[in-house]
């Protein structure tokens, strides 16, 4: 363990790149994922038929393979990416494609009745989703965009592969460096464990925060705090 003291500083570095593409590659899949998922709905065939071979081809082919063609392959036709570019575009794809199924069946799942209320107020379709489809459809959501974001987490040590200097590269370095394999590798093992741990957390209190029966308690108090409010001014 003394190997782990002496070069914490460089495994702090490897963590904090790793955090960064996380966060990078989290905020694409996020945008993705929504807009795949939305345009998987579309009843135009022209925007319904590209997003679906988006997410088949991304969640058919292996994450390395499609980090090592952002790489090692554009350049041949005259496309460089520098190493963390390269890697947030393959992890924010690759997790976006999943999580694009994720918000259209949270959305395709919704009651027909919803729709069909949304029609007789006179609402778009952009309308209906915006205000009514996406709000109800995200505390669905939230659960599986958990799992794909610890998925995404985890899957942030195969960027070390195209010379990311994130916490596994580090890692190795520090192996190669000291032979200490087992304690080195059981370091960062508790290090993304602890990071999985904070985003489940995080993924719960979204849950929480955002839970229809919450809502559906705050608009009832709401109502009666307004209720309680007239009662008195009528007393008087």
């Amino acid at each position: 363990m003394s190997a782990i003291i002496e070069y914490a500083p460089l495994l702090w570095q490897g963590l904090m790149t790793t955090i960064l593409v996380a966060v990078l590659s989290g905020a694409l899949c996020l945008i993705i994922a929504f807009t795949m998922g939305l345009a998987r709905l579309s009843p135009h065939w022209i925007v319904r038929w590209p997003a679906g071979v988006f997410i088949e081809v991304f969640r058919g082919t292996s994450l390395i393979v499609q980090m090592f063609w952002f790489f090692y392959a554009l350049p041949f036709f005259g496309i460089q990416l520098n190493p963390l570019t390269a890697a947030v575009l393959a992890l924010g794809l690759n997790e976006g494609a999943y999580a694009a199924e994720v918000v259209r069946g949270a959305i395709s799942s919704r009651a027909k009745g919803q729709t069909e209320a949304g029609i007789a107020l006179g609402m778009s379709p952009a309308q209906r989703l915006r205000r009514i489809l996406i709000p109800q459809s995200i505390p669905a959501m939230l659960p599986p965009f958990g799992n794909v974001m610890v998925d995404l987490l985890k899957n942030t040590s195969l960027v070390s592969l195209v010379t990311v200097t994130d916490l596994t590269f580090r890692a190795q370095m520090i192996r190669s460096t000291t032979g200490e394999t087992a304690a080195v590798f059981l370091t960062i093992l508790v290090m993304y464990f602890l990071l999985s741990v904070l985003l489940a957390m995080l993924t719960k209190w979204l849950e929480k925060r955002y839970a229809l029966d919450r809502r559906a308690l705050a608009v009832q108090r709401k109502a009666l705090r307004q209720t309680s409010i007239k009662d008195k001014v009528g007393s008087l």
